[in-house]
């Protein structure tokens, strides 16, 4: 009596497959299809193209065990519906999977307990190496110790914490503050407002370059221009109803902590009767894609955020295929003005 079961005698294509198809090495066609060594074009092109014929798929636990590696980076971020940090997820994907790479995402919504958890869970995964941008005040360290302590790879992003030798990718935050401040103040502004983040270092130092570009131009603003804002549109919203009813004077300009911030704040202000930029001119930080299909597009300061990706990811890859310990790097970058409707204020009286 034939068994009901079917028995397949189709396998799966091996590397040894494709290099004895092209009378290559096997070495070669690894190169290849990983996109590394000096592989002349033809012959990466031959590789990549008798692979494609032959449906040629990795067998991963095979290739950890050999390498010692599983090929993934974990990315921790406070928030996965960010503009800014799915911007920087897509840079890091695009640069590490030419390499063979692959990321797993998660996020933590801003809760240190809970980023030290999801953490540990990449870490089981056996991840190669993190990007993280992460909440962890500078008094609780036991993520880092235990990174350190299993020799695992990592680079910060975003938000440097001064207490941790580390790699670190980000921008300069006094400057976004700076620049953005001085940017109202040459638009005719005078009564400049400030929506803050929330108590990370990064909302600190943007406020820090607000104060500083007051104090420059021998201007300055009362406490309750000053409002706790987060980092999400409603919050903005909300922060710029209570800085409207705050006092008797209104500002004529407003430095946002970023563009979702700035989105609900301009909302509020419409929402008042009020015109932007004429009677309150607003500037956000982010740039983030939509700033400028806005009712009135946004004045936002670009943050690099690709770069910020791209960078953080080679980074990472350095670390984690270099054969010793390499000195930690500190990238700062420099953000730049991206003017648009939201602050052209020339031509009306201060």
């Amino acid at each position: 009596m034939r068994s009901a079961a079917v028995v397949f005698s189709a396998r799966m294509t091996t590397l040894s497959d494709i290099a004895k198809d092209l009378k290559v090495s096997v070495v070669t066609v690894s190169k290849a299809l990983r996109h590394q060594g000096r592989i002349s074009a033809r012959t990466r092109n031959r590789v990549l193209q008798r692979a494609k014929e032959l449906d040629y798929r990795p067998n991963w636990v095979a290739r950890s065990l050999v390498t010692r590696r599983t090929y993934t980076i974990g990315l921790l971020l406070p928030d996965f519906t960010h503009p800014f940090f799915a911007e920087i997820a897509k840079a890091i994907a695009e640069t590490v999977r030419p390499r063979g790479y692959h990321v797993i995402i998660s996020y933590f919504e801003e809760d240190e307990k809970l980023e030290r958890s999801e953490a540990d869970s990449l870490m089981a995964r056996r991840v190669d190496g993190l990007i993280l941008a992460s909440s962890q005040s500078p008094e609780r360290l036991e993520l880092f110790r235990q990174l350190r302590s299993r020799k695992l790879p990592f680079v910060l992003i975003d938000r440097p914490i001064d207490s941790v030798r580390a790699n670190f990718v980000g921008v300069d935050n006094d400057a976004i503050g700076n620049l953005a401040t001085t940017h109202l103040i040459a638009q005719g502004c005078r009564r400049i407002a400030h929506l803050r983040g929330p108590e990370i270092g990064l909302a600190t130092k943007r406020l820090n370059g607000y104060r500083a570009a007051l104090k420059k131009h021998r201007l300055s603003a009362p406490a309750n221009y000053i409002v706790e804002a987060g980092f999400q549109d409603h919050t903005g919203y909300q922060a710029m109803k209570q800085l409207l009813m705050a006092g008797k004077t209104i500002p004529d300009g407003v430095f946002c902590y970023n563009d979702p911030v700035a989105i609900g704040a301009m909302k509020a202000i419409l929402e008042a009767g009020l015109k932007v930029p004429q009677d309150i001119a607003v500037v956000g930080a982010g740039n983030v894609h939509y700033s400028d299909a806005l009712a009135v597009p946004l004045t936002t300061i670009d943050q690099k955020t690709r770069q910020i990706g791209a960078l953080s990811a080679e980074l990472l890859l350095e670390q984690i295929e270099s054969k010793r310990a390499l000195r930690p790097r500190n990238i700062l970058l420099v953000p730049e003005l991206v003017a648009r409707k939201s602050t052209e204020r020339r031509g009306i009286e201060p």
